[in-house]
This record gives structure tokens, sequence and C-alpha cells, in this order.
């Protein structure tokens, strides 16, 4: 995978406190770690991280659990918070020789990238965050539409061991499903980055691990958000965000209008019309156009310590 998708990055796994992350990286420059989302792994970013590597170093690592990383205690009731996932991406950033570097996340990732700028703020010189809002948010303003788009949030988030054998059945058919209805359908998926998510989505443990995540997103990790939110602690860097374009019913659910709400500083974004929910893979260009000036205007060579 990595020869295709992502010549000249290499690829490295190394051990945090709480399980073995595998990761790639490339380029030079100032670092920049981006965070892939539910039902991939790393090779969502393969489109993206090009034109980053000629500029940043790029760091882009599975998250616990997904792809190739795995947790050392993966039935550990904090093993998959979203708090435990950004200490993972800490101590690689650290073991790699960078103290502040950049975070852009998509999905799930972002989730992680929010939660590692409010706890680790002395790292995150910037955070882009596509297509999320905060959890807590997003529990705010679940509707019908919701419930019906995002189903999985409800249904991998059931009591273990439920949901672990339903899809135990069907792995391929009920990923596939995913996959056709976040790109609205469009043929968007490089044939070795569908390999890669179709192989990780077929070990038991990785779906595991995405039904944890999601247990966690009911639980702990709505908790920290609601904690954060009580004390008016906020994200304290820049913060770009980006979304796929539709309509919304008020000013207040504006994605731009609620990380507003959670950070003490510059807050920018635009919607990048006609492109669906993966925004890494379906519009590259324009998340593109929007992210490079982000990154170079609050990313400086200063910040390149390996």
């Amino acid at each position: 995978m990595e020869d295709v998708l992502f010549p000249n990055f290499r690829k490295v796994t190394l051990a945090t406190s709480g399980g073995e992350i595998a990761l790639v990286t490339g380029g030079g420059g100032p670092p920049v770690l981006l965070l892939h989302g539910y039902p991939q792994t790393r090779a969502a970013w393969h489109k993206i991280s090009p034109a980053l590597a000629e500029r940043f170093t790029v760091v882009i690592p599975d998250l616990r659990g997904y792809g190739e990383s795995a947790a050392s205690a993966p039935n550990q009731s904090d093993a998959f918070t979203k708090r435990a996932l950004a200490r993972d991406q800490k101590e690689i950033m650290a073991q790699l020789g960078y103290h502040k570097f950049a975070v852009v996340g998509h999905d799930r990732g972002a989730r992680v990238g929010y939660r590692l700028a409010l706890d680790s703020p002395e790292c995150v010189v910037s955070l882009t965050s596509l297509n999320v809002i905060p959890t807590i948010d997003v529990w705010d303003q679940v509707n019908t539409a919701f419930a019906s788009r995002a189903y999985h949030w409800f249904f991998l988030a059931q009591p273990f061991d439920l949901p672990e054998k339903l899809l135990a059945s069907e792995p391929d058919y009920f990923l596939d499903r995913t996959l056709v209805a976040m790109s609205n359908g469009r043929d968007i998926y490089h044939p070795e980055a569908l390999a890669a998510y179709r192989t990780a989505f077929r070990s038991s443990s990785v779906r595991h691990a995405m039904c944890e995540d999601y247990r966690a997103a009911l639980g702990p990790d709505t908790a920290a958000d609601a904690a954060d939110r009580a004390t008016d602690r906020r994200i304290t860097c820049p913060v770009l965000v980006l979304w796929q374009d539709r309509p919304y019913p008020d000013a207040s659910r504006h994605p731009i209008s609620i990380w507003r709400k959670w950070v003490c500083g510059d807050v920018r974004g635009a919607p990048i019309e006609g492109a669906s929910h993966m925004l890494p893979e379906d519009a590259p260009d324009a998340v593109l156009e929007q992210l490079l000036p982000f990154l170079e205007a609050h990313n400086g060579e200063e910040l390149h310590q390996a």
C-alpha cells in the first residue's frame, strides 16, 4: 500500500503507553499530523499527502485499533476514548522529535484532534477539522434526519458484543454500504485504499475498536466535552473548519457558530461545495486550497525540530 499510495514515505511502528501505532511519514519542513476517520485507515490521506509533503513533514498514523495500529489493553474501559487516542498522537510525535505540530483531522480523527488541542495546547499550533463539530454538540442536534443518516452512531455504540457479532456475519457488505453512503455513491476510492479498508474491517479487533470508539462517544467523550463546556475551557490555537455544503436550519447550528464557542482565538472556515462526507478523497483539491495557506500562516519553519 505504501509504495502505491505513499511513494517516498517511510513506514514506522511506534509503541505508546496505550498500544502500538503504525504510521507513514515523509516530506520536510514543519510537522503536520493527519488523523483519519471511520471506517478508514491512514490510506484516506493519499490524495492530500503529496502536496503537503512538498512543504511540510507529514505524519499519518492509523488511529489506535484502526488499520494496523493496536491497543495494548483493548478491553480496558477507557482504551478508545478520544483522550486516550489523543495521548497516542502526542507520544508518537514526541518520539519522532516533534513537540509542536499542526493537526488536521477528518471525522473521528478530528475528534481526536480537538481533544488533543484541549488537553495539550502546548503541542498543537493549529487545528483543522473536516466535517466535525464537538461530540457534545452532535448530541444536542440529533433529529430524525441525523438518526437516519448516521445510524452507525447508535448501532456501533450498543453494548458489547451485539454489534460485534452482527458485523462479523457480513463485514465486507457492511463496510461497502457504509463507504458508498459516505461518498454519496461516487467512485472516489483508490483500489489500494479500498483494499486497505476492507482488510482492516475483516479483523475482529478492528471492528471491536470501532465499536468502542462510538461507545466512548456516548460516555466519556461527551463527559469530557461537558466538563470543558462547564469550565469554559477552550482551544487556544487557530482553527480551520471545512465541511460538506448543506443547508442549516438556523445560524446556531452552523459549524462556524458552534466552533466559535470552543475557540478563544482565530476560527475560520468554508463549505466544500458539492462534496460528500469523504472530503480528503472526494474533494482533495478544494481542501488543499483552504488548508495550505492556513498551515503556512500558522506553522513556521522554527517548529521543525526533527
